[in-house]
This record gives structure tokens, C-alpha cells and sequence, in this order.
């Protein structure tokens, strides 16, 4: 070949090189029955997760001008009649509705496109995986020429396993990246307590959220080892869980495609009891997380009036968007597996995030065919198969009953009080009942979105709107449209609006720093944890030096733990819902003394912001450790 047909080849794959590159920085345009639809695409569209991994194997070779001239031709002879064919579509009929349709489907799969030349010819790529939507297509009809066809097969391949996959992957990758952080160690002051902590951090290292509620419970328990050097090796026994189980749940969805979600089961601690403890279905969900909830399960159960054991668990299916009949595969299959080690007399668990009235039904109903028998319940909200009429209340119920005992030792009350509320589920809502009850004036809500305010507070009839806006899976963004004095704010949390006592029911580590100052500087003076952990260590010291008080969720949380019981061991489904919120205030009040006790004879002051942490804490770990010492090493 020679110098002069070697350079007319190089100019024109630099041509090619900068076609490519116009396509990727320009917009696209994506006509569809006469309308024009901006596709913004970029090179930082591109996840740079993915960027050192592509999936296209494509390996280079040498062209010759005259295939790179045929190449560039191609192209342009074949983008000129598609102009063609889309410039006689335009005039045709135009359907308004299904333009918009279309509008709708397609905003969530323009993001993941990019344009690329394949073979000589361009194409809109997944940039998840890295593949185009022909490598994917269960039409056997059509070419890719023209970009509708395209985007349609892309729409195929986003729908495809393999996309799936490479999403969950890259879902994996991310929560990794997170976990791999470092983690915030309290100084402490005891090098007792101190080993304690250390030893933790060698045996789990990645483990964040296990590590920070570790940290959370020596800090609170420093005086009682103190005194009890033998506490040193009872605690290095308790954080070490029992039994951990990590199973594989296969399911099929309605299009007949198959999925693998993972399970997990730790039953932390029995030597009280049998276990107690919740199911979580979230993406989030990792092991991590289920010792992490299993041990403050744990420490609630030995606080509670009852002789039982601490679990936790779930899985990383993600229920939201799911078919009804799709999550009652998943359910089963989950069932499957974990029908062995349940129980009345092992473990019996309830719900929790993403678990509802609706899951624990059908994992029961697979439980009772793999058992056998129906001996002892799944504690849930359904008179018909479980017990008490009030099961799913008495959580966010008791929260508020607590925070009323809170104000009785202080000479004050919640009617009047502005409270802010966080989360917009099950407990949430119940919360938001009792608050309206007993006169106090709740505010606000909040989802994975942003958080809502209304001034004029809720009332009975606006709860009720709320529960129908999240039973239709809409935004609380809809609320506003009906009620002028209220506002939705996006990617915000509800911390920084004037308060008096705020009830943390969302997730944990949901107040951070930030939040714990703005918590500070909007008046309040009451935290009441509704979920487990809802503050980072480093909100804690911010809310620890401000002198604000809180009401830890091991001892606040209490109400369905009692309720449970009650419906296991008393079996009355004829108690009326005064009947019922007595003996949940009994509990409540009983809890209360206990830890206020358990820090006083440690020397904490009654007017400590932390003497609820410390006592509750102090009393469920000597319970515990009492048992241990009685059983031997076991």
C-alpha cells in the first residue's frame, strides 16, 4: 500500500472518529408521530462505574480508504432516508395522546442512551451494559436503520435479564462504595469498653451500621463495665449473632422472566426466648444491616416485659412497582427456605419496612403448608390470622405515649406542640393519629423524595388523604395541589422547621450532623426515635451537647413488640381499642421507670439528654447478661 492511500485511510477514520464524537455531544432527536422529543446526550452519561469494564469485546483492524469512503456513505445515505420516511409520517394522522404516552414510557430510558457506531452504522447503546437493543430483541422483525426501531429494541433490551442484572450490579458496586467508607470511632473513656469496640472493628471491618450501633451501646454501657470487668467477655460473646442465615430466593416475574434476590435470617441472641424480630424488603438490604437491626432487636425484646430472644432479617427485593402476584412468588420462595428455622418456639417474625399486611399473609399461608400446622402466628395486623385488632398502632401509638411520659416528668404536655414527623408509613401515620388526639400539632411528612409541610397542621381527614396518595404509590407533591397552606420541598428533610419535639420514623442515620443543628437552631427540645438508629454518631454529639433530649427506639419503640405478645399469649380478639391502649400504656410507662431506674443507680442525673439511652441500654444488657452468666458458655 502506499504512503499516500495510508494517509487518505488515517483522515478518514479521524472523520469517523469526530462523526462519533458530534453524535455523543449533540442532541438527538427522536421524532415519533410528527412530534420532535430532545434526547439530551453526553459523554458524562456515560456510568463511571462502567467505564474501565465495557462488554463489547470489539477488536481493531486495518480498512483501506475505499471501505472507509463505502462506510461514510453508508451512513449518510442511510440517515438521508430516514429523514424521508420520518418527513411522510409527519403527514400523517397525529395522535396527541399517545405522543405523550410515548413522552411518559421513555423518560426514564433516555438517560441511560448514548450514541455509538457499530459495525459502520450508528446506534443508541445501554450505558449500564454497554450493548445496543438488537443484541436483545425478541421481535425477529425490523432493522435498526431507523432510530424509533431503535429506541424500541433499546426499550426490548432495558427489559431484558441481562440489563437487569448489570443494574443490580452496578446497584452492588455503589452500596460497596459506601460501606468501604471510614467508619467514626468514639473516643472512650474506659480501655475496657475500648477493646471491646476494637475487637469488633477487626472481626467486621466493613460492617458500618453493625460497628456504629456497637458504638452506640459500650458508649451507653462504659459504666457498667467499669465496674464489671467480666462484662468485657460477655459482651464479646453477645456480638457474635447465634445463627446467621443467608439464602438464595429464585423467583419469576409476570413476564415469565426469572430474578435471584438474596435472604437473610440472624437470630442474634435466644437466651431469653424464642426470637422476635422483623422482615425488611428494601434494596438497601445486606447483612450488615440485618445484624445491625437483630441486635437492637435484640436489647428491645430483653427490655420489654416478656422473656424473648432478638432476629432480624429480610431481603433486597425491592416490592415497589411489583404485581401482587409477583410478590406472592417472591414470598413463597422466600418461605421456602426460611420455613425451617420458624417457630413458636424458634423464631417468629413481623413486619418491618417493605413488609405489610399484604406480604406477611402470604408468607405465613406458605409457612402453614411447609409446617403443617398453624401453631403460634406471624404478628401482624390481620384479625383473621393473627391476633390483636391493633397490632399495626401500637408502634407508632407507643412512640407517642412515651414522648407524653417524657412531658409529665418535666410539668408539661403535647397539646399545643409543634411536632415534626418523618417517614410516611405505617408508623408515621399512627403517630400522626395519637398526635391530633392528644391536641398536639403535627406538620409535616416526608418520603425518599423530599418532605411536606403544612402550616395549619393535620387533621383525621387529611391523614386519610395522605394514606390515599401512598396507597396509589403517587408523591406527597399531590397533597399540596389540594391544600394551598401546604408545600412540598424536594431533596429536603423536615429538620429545619420550627418545632418542639420531632419523631424520627423514617430510616436509620437519616439525621446527620447538618440535621441535628438545624433540629437545634428550630427549637427542639424532644427527639423520639421511631426508627432504629435514625442518628449518625455525629448528630448524637451535636444533640448530646445541645442538651436535647432523646427517647431512644429501644425503649420508645416498644408498643409492637407488646402488642405481639399479647396476641400470642392472651389470644383475646375482643378488646376494645380502649382496652388495647391501656395495656399498651401500662407497658409504656413500665418500660419508662425501668430505664429512668437503671441510670440512676449508674449515677446518671434524671436531667440528662441521655439518661433514657443510657438506661435503657444498662437495663436490657444486665438482663441478658444476667441469663448468660446462669446458662454457661453457650
Amino acid at each position: 500500500m502506499s504512503n499516500r492511500a495510508v494517509g487518505i485511510g488515517m483522515i478518514s477514520m479521524m472523520d469517523d472518529m469526530n462523526l462519533i464524537q458530534q453524535a455523543q455531544r449533540h442532541n438527538l432527536v427522536v421524532r415519533d408521530l410528527g412530534e420532535e422529543i430532545d434526547l439530551e446526550i453526553g459523554p458524562e452519561d456515560d456510568d463511571p462505574s462502567f467505564a474501565h469494564n465495557a462488554l463489547l469485546d470489539i477488536q481493531p483492524h486495518e480498512s483501506s480508504a475505499k471501505e472507509h469512503a463505502e462506510n461514510k456513505h453508508m451512513i449518510g445515505s442511510q440517515l438521508l432516508s430516514e429523514d424521508q420516511d420520518l418527513s411522510k409520517a409527519q403527514t400523517g394522522k397525529r395522535k396527541k395522546k399517545v405522543v405523550k404516552r410515548w413522552r411518559e414510557e421513555w423518560a426514564e430510558t433516555y438517560k441511560w442512551a448514548y450514541v455509538d457506531v457499530k459495525d459502520g452504522t450508528a446506534r443508541i447503546f445501554c450505558s449500564v451494559c454497554r450493548e445496543y437493543g438488537r443484541k436483545h430483541r425478541r421481535n425477529p422483525y425490523g432493522n435498526e436503520g431507523s432510530r424509533n426501531m431503535q429506541m424500541s429494541a433499546l426499550e426490548e433490551h432495558n427489559n431484558s435479564l441481562l440489563h437487569k442484572e448489570a443494574l443490580r450490579l452496578q446497584q452492588a458496586s455503589k452500596e460497596k462504595l459506601i460501606v468501604d467508607k471510614p467508619i467514626y470511632v468514639k473516643a472512650l473513656m474506659s480501655k475496657s469498653a475500648g477493646s471491646i469496640v476494637e475487637a469488633a472493628l477487626r472481626r467486621d471491618p466493613h460492617e458500618a451500621e453493625f460497628i456504629q450501633y456497637v458504638q452506640e451501646v459500650v458508649h451507653a454501657l462504659e459504666r457498667v463495665i467499669s465496674k464489671n470487668s467480666n462484662y468485657v467477655n460477655t459482651m464479646e460473646r453477645l456480638l457474635e449473632p447465634e445463627r446467621t442465615i443467608i439464602f438464595r430466593v429464585p423467583w419469576v416475574d409476570d413476564r415469565g422472566e426469572t430474578h435471584v434476590n438474596r435472604g437473610f435470617r440472624v437470630h442474634f441472641n435466644q437466651t431469653l426466648g424464642p426470637c422476635r424480630g422483623g422482615l425488611r424488603f428494601h434494596p438497601s438490604m445486606n447483612l450488615c444491616i440485618a445484624k445491625f437491626l437483630s441486635f437492637d432487636q435484640t436489647l428491645k425484646n430483653a427490655l420489654s416485659p416478656y422473656r424473648l430472644g432478638g432476629s432480624s432479617g429480610g431481603s433486597d427485593f425491592d416490592p415497589k412497582g411489583k404485581s401482587d402476584n409477583e410478590i406472592m412468588k417472591f414470598c413463597q420462595s422466600f418461605m421456602n427456605e426460611l420455613y425451617r428455622y420458624l417457630g413458636p418456639d424458634k423464631d417468629l417474625p413481623s413486619e418491618e419496612m417493605g413488609v405489610g399486611t399484604r406480604e406477611l399473609g402470604y408468607l405465613y399461608g406458605q409457612y402453614r403448608r411447609l409446617a403443617g400446622h398453624s401453631q403460634g402466628t406471624f404478628t401482624g395486623p390481620r384479625v383473621n390470622w393473627s391476633g390483636s385488632s391493633l397490632r399495626t398502632e401500637a408502634t407508632g401509638y407507643g412512640l407517642v405515649f412515651f414522648s407524653q411520659l417524657m412531658l409529665s416528668d418535666m410539668n408539661k404536655e403535647l397539646k399545643g406542640l409543634r411536632c415534626v414527623v418523618s417517614g410516611s408509613g405505617k408508623i408515621s401515620m399512627h403517630v400522626l393519629e395519637k398526635l391530633i388526639a392528644y391536641g398536639a400539632l403535627p406538620i409535616t411528612v416526608s418520603d425518599s423524595k423530599g418532605y411536606l409541610v403544612d402550616e395549619d397542621g393535620f387533621d383525621f381527614m387529611k391523614i386519610s388523604f395522605l394514606r390515599e396518595i401512598k396507597a396509589q404509590n403517587r408523591s406527597l407533591r399531590e397533597y399540596s395541589k389540594t391544600y394551598a397552606r401546604s408545600k412540598y420541598y424536594d431533596e429536603a428533610k423536615p429538620w429545619s422547621e420550627q418545632c418542639d419535639v420531632a419523631f424520627a420514623c423514617a430510616s436509620q442515620n437519616e439525621i446527620d450532623q447538618s440535621d441535628a443543628i438545624n433540629l437545634v437552631n428550630s427549637g427542639c427540645r424532644i427527639i423520639v426515635e421511631g426508627s432504629n438508629m435514625p442518628c449518625t454518631p455525629e448528630a448524637v454529639d451535636v444533640l448530646r451537647k445541645a442538651n436535647v433530649l432523646v427517647a431512644p427506639s429501644m425503649a420508645a419503640g416498644l408498643g409492637g413488640v407488646v402488642a405481639g405478645e399479647l396476641e400470642l399469649k392472651e389470644c383475646n380478639l375482643n378488646w376494645s381499642p380502649e382496652d388495647f391502649e391501656s395495656k399498651l400504656q401500662d407497658a409504656m410507662k413500665q418500660t419508662y421507670q425501668r430505664a429512668i431506674k437503671a441510670a440512676t443507680d449508674f449515677g446518671y442525673q434524671r436531667e440528662s439528654p441521655e439518661v433514657l439511652v443510657h438506661g435503657a441500654t444498662i437495663a436490657a444488657f444486665l438482663t441478658i447478661a444476667s441469663s448468660m452468666a446462669d446458662q454457661g458458655c453457650t
